[in-house]
C-alpha cells in the first residue's frame, strides 16, 4: 500500500494441544483489542515440558496492524 505506516508488536499464545492453536489463539486474543491486523509472523516456538511430555504448547507472534495518526482518526471519526 502506498503512503501506509504498520506497527509491529509482539504477543504469546499458549495452548495444550498444538503450535498451530497456540499461534490462532495469539492472533484472536490480539485481534480483540486491535484493529486492522495484516500480517502474523511466528518468530519462536517452545513448549512446556512435564514428565517427558508436552504440557503446553506457545508460539511467539509478530503481528502488524496499520498505524493511524492522530490527524487521520480524527478525520475517520468525523
Amino acid at each position: 500500500m502506498v503512503d501506509s505506516v504498520y506497527k509491529i508488536i509482539e504477543v504469546v499464545g499458549t495452548s495444550s494441544t498444538s503450535w498451530e492453536q497456540a499461534a490462532k489463539n495469539a492472533v484472536a486474543a490480539a485481534g480483540m483489542s486491535v484493529r486492522d491486523l495484516r500480517v502474523a509472523e511466528i518468530t519462536k516456538l517452545d513448549m512446556t515440558l512435564g514428565t517427558g511430555d508436552a504440557v503446553a504448547f506457545r508460539a511467539r507472534v509478530s503481528l502488524s496492524f496499520r498505524y493511524e495518526t492522530p490527524a487521520k482518526a480524527k478525520a475517520k471519526k468525523k
